[in-house]
């Protein structure tokens, strides 16, 4: 159903990502699907969702991603389909829960145990700041940042993720050394480093202990489509999701 990330969470922290196996939609959607914006069958969702929170034995709290910057506290009775794309929280058995197609997730633990959060990170949202929003709302109570712990999970890899000069010059605006991350393709195209953009945001952020997704070709969504779904790769495409919970 899915891998348990391997970084060294303290005692209370747990985390999980989907794949794509273990579900009961049908194609394009098979099996795991967990979006319900992308037009599969609703009582097929309905119940991989079911199997989802089963799997956590917490309620991952499904938002209305936007690629945006917004941010919410999580509690016990925040709704799903609550608009944001990164949240937070401190309270037990509510997951914070990133769906995914290519867009990278990125989970955050406190050094305690005591306070978690998640992020969505496609392009325009990192490129926007979705990662300082988040720190900004944790960062008064979750202490300093090097005590922070990030794990990035599957995303579209860099061999893979071609964009336009638009796009690197949104980072390259925040980062100027962040040129290093795109490699130049003919006709003013570029390859771009999801993953790595990512670390060089979080590092500015103080965030240096960074687990998961190394770029390398295992982490790649659309390379491996027998294990991750992928929007570039199917355009009509099911959603991974990924979530980091206090118990």
């Amino acid at each position: 159903m899915g891998m348990v990330p391997w970084w060294p969470a303290p005692a209370g922290v747990r985390a999980f990502c989907s794949e794509r196996d273990g579900g009961v939609s049908a194609a394009p959607y098979e099996s795991l699907n967990l979006g319900d914006h992308v037009g599969d069958d609703e009582s097929a969702v309905a119940e991989n969702r079911r199997r989802y929170a089963a799997a956590l034995q917490a309620r991952p709290v499904f938002l209305k991603q936007v690629h945006g910057q917004g941010v919410v506290r999580l509690d016990a009775d925040t709704p799903d389909m609550t608009e944001a794309d990164a949240c937070w929280t401190r309270e037990r058995g509510v997951a914070c829960t990133m769906m995914v197609a290519d867009c990278l997730p990125v989970l955050l633990a406190g050094g305690d145990g005591g306070i978690v959060g998640a992020a969505h990170c496609g392009w325009r949202g990192l490129a926007g700041g979705v990662l300082e929003a988040l720190w900004a709302q944790m960062a008064p109570t979750a202490g300093p940042a090097q005590g922070m712990l990030a794990w990035l999970g599957p995303c579209i890899g860099p061999d893979a993720f071609e964009v336009g000069a638009e796009v690197r010059a949104a980072f390259l605006a925040h980062d100027p050394v962040s040129s290093d991350l795109f490699r130049p393709l003919a006709g003013g195209k570029f390859l771009a480093d999801l993953p790595g953009l990512a670390r060089r945001r979080l590092a500015a952020l103080g965030i240096t202990a960074i687990h998961g997704n190394d770029g390398s070709r295992a982490w790649c969504t659309v390379g491996n489509p027998s294990r991750f779904f992928s929007h570039r790769r199917d355009r009509v495409s099911g959603r991974l999701a990924a979530s980091v919970w206090l118990v």
